[in-house]
């Protein structure tokens, strides 16, 4: 891998980590605005707003340290954390695509929700990229 590419995922990987810690700080923050996020089929809604929050920055604290090696597996858990952030970002696709049809979207508006849409694209890709990256890191040798 060339160096301008391993330099630029690794300054994603970091700009991750920045997002993450602050969203889940933002969970804590504005609890009354993620709060019409939670699909309504979920009881204790506060508590699912304050719960992802936590996972949030726990997953931004993992992928920031990286840690050794954790067994069985023998990857480095700032992979594992990159792959928990792909697979959040999924589940959490199907709130925003629902947003859209709502007659009062979560995030304000429908343009705003049909715009999220695709961001949330983006973010999967962003984790996707960060946890490539960490998964072949080791076996580049470049």
């Amino acid at each position: 891998m060339n160096k301008f590419k391993r330099y630029t995922l690794i300054f994603l990987r970091y700009l991750l980590v920045i997002f993450m810690i602050n969203a889940g700080i933002q969970h804590f923050l504005k609890v009354y605005f993620y709060i019409p996020f939670v699909p309504r089929f979920l009881p204790f809604t506060e508590f699912f707003v304050y719960f992802s929050g936590v996972v949030e920055i726990a997953l931004g604290i993992l992928l920031a340290v990286g840690l050794r090696h954790i067994r069985p597996y023998g990857k480095n858990i700032a992979t594992w954390s990159a792959l928990a952030i792909f697979v959040m970002f999924w589940v959490f696709l199907p709130i925003h695509i629902s947003d859209v049809f709502m007659d009062n979207p979560a995030i304000g508006t429908h343009k705003l929700a049909l715009i999220r849409v695709p961001v949330q694209f983006v973010f999967i890709g962003w984790a996707w990229a960060v946890y490539r990256l960490l998964n072949t890191s080791k076996h580049d040798t470049q």
